[in-house]
Formats: C-alpha cells, sequence, structure tokens
C-alpha cells in the first residue's frame, strides 16, 4: 500500500470534519466574519515563516540532491507566498504592518510551528516530509470543496482561487511524490512513524482553524505575567 493511500484513509474522518468547520463554511458562503479572516490571514502568515524554516531543515537533512533542491524550493516559494500575503491579502482586508507586528502567534499557530520545526530539526527526512505534508494536502482538498460551493461574488474568492491553482497542485503532487519515494526506501519503524506524524499534523491543521473561528489568543499578560 502506497504511503498516501494509507495515510489518507487514516485521517478521512478528519479531513471530513474539517471541510465541514465553521470557519471554512463561512469561507464558502461569504459569511465568515471578516475579524475571523483578518486573525486567519495574521496567523497564516506567522504560519509560513516557520513551515518555511521546517522545509529548510528538512531540505539541510535530505539523503540526495534531488530531494534538497526540492525542499529548499518549496522553502523559498513558501516565504515569497508569506511576501504575497502581506502585500496583498492583509491590505485587502484592512491589516497593517502594526497590527501584523503587536500580534503574536496564537497557542495553535505556534504549537503547529514548533512541532514541525522540531521534527525537521531531529527526525529523519522521511519524517520530516510526512510531517509537513497534511498543510498541503489538507489545504489544497479544504480549497476544492469550497471552490465548488463559492459563488463568484465571494468576499473570499482571491484567497479561494489561490488553493485550486495549477501551481499549488503541482506542489502538492511533487511533495506527494517526494513523501512516497522516501516511504518506499525507509525502515518499518520509520514508516511508522511517517504515518504517525502525518495523522498529528493533519489533527493540528485541525487546531489552527478552530483557533481562527475562536480567534483564541495568549491569556493577557496581566493575568499571567510578562510574556517575552
Amino acid at each position: 500500500m502506497s504511503f498516501m493511500t494509507r495515510a489518507l484513509a487514516q485521517t478521512a474522518p478528519l479531513c471530513k470534519t474539517i471541510r465541514g468547520m465553521p470557519f471554512n463554511r463561512g469561507l464558502a458562503d461569504g459569511s465568515l466574519p471578516r475579524a475571523a479572516f483578518q486573525h486567519y490571514i495574521i496567523q497564516d502568515a506567522h504560519y509560513l515563516e516557520g513551515f518555511a524554516r521546517a522545509l529548510a531543515l528538512a531540505a539541510g537533512r535530505a539523503p540526495d540532491g534531488q530531494a534538497v533542491c526540492q525542499l529548499a524550493a518549496s522553502a523559498a516559494g513558501t516565504l515569497q507566498a508569506e511576501r504575497e500575503l502581506h502585500a496583498h491579502y492583509m491590505g485587502l482586508f484592512g491589516v497593517d504592518q502594526d497590527q501584523f507586528a503587536a500580534t503574536r502567534p496564537s497557542p495553535a499557530c505556534d504549537h503547529y510551528t514548533s512541532f514541525l520545526i522540531a521534527t525537521a530539526a531531529t527526525r529523519s527526512t522521511a519524517e520530516s516530509v510526512a510531517a509537513v505534508l497534511p498543510c498541503f494536502w489538507v489545504y489544497r482538498d479544504v480549497g476544492r470543496d469550497i471552490h465548488a460551493r463559492a459563488t463568484p461574488d465571494n468576499p473570499y474568492r482571491a484567497w479561494i482561487e489561490t488553493y485550486v491553482s495549477d501551481s499549488f497542485d503541482a506542489a502538492v503532487e511533487q511533495t506527494c511524490a517526494l513523501a512516497e519515494r522516501l516511504h518506499d526506501a525507509a525502515t518499518d519503524p520509520t514508516r511508522d512513524s511517517m504515518y504517525a506524524l502525518y495523522a498529528r499534523s493533519t489533527l493540528l491543521e485541525w487546531g489552527f482553524w478552530d483557533s481562527a473561528w475562536a480567534m483564541r489568543e495568549w491569556p493577557n499578560p496581566t493575568l499571567t505575567g510578562e510574556i517575552a
């Protein structure tokens, strides 16, 4: 059985839940409150920086030149996407640089990026790729589902189009192919770890959108003391 076949079968119920989450239903029908989307794109920008760092770490530990080039290119492309997010979507939805700079990564964002970076720094490339892969796969899955239901005048149409583009689809397929190649060459314990890490990241995808819908932040520092 291929890596993706088994990984997707194991996470299918969770992916179905993600597609039906309030945040994603609101994106699809355009009813998502503007404040929730503003919160989301700020956290997404923080997430993309951490995601790029994880990809770069994985590239440095990759077993061959092809994998190094692919992962390094993905890291560079992610940082480019983060810059475009600042330039376009934040401006489009009324988020300025001062607001972004003053907003810390949420607990969900911090947890997810810390998990990816730690995995990339301490585990094999095969395991690292399994951990980052849900960000590619789940976003395409959600994007396609939303796109099929969104009306032309949906205020979030520009964001939705990003995740059904040919370029994003190619990035997903390339990362899946790399995961399959690394899985085929891995030991059985590493393969078992790949499935566990893929499932964990899929759950953290759910947590990121759940946090975005609730607009969760850290507790007020006046209650807990100043936090660096």
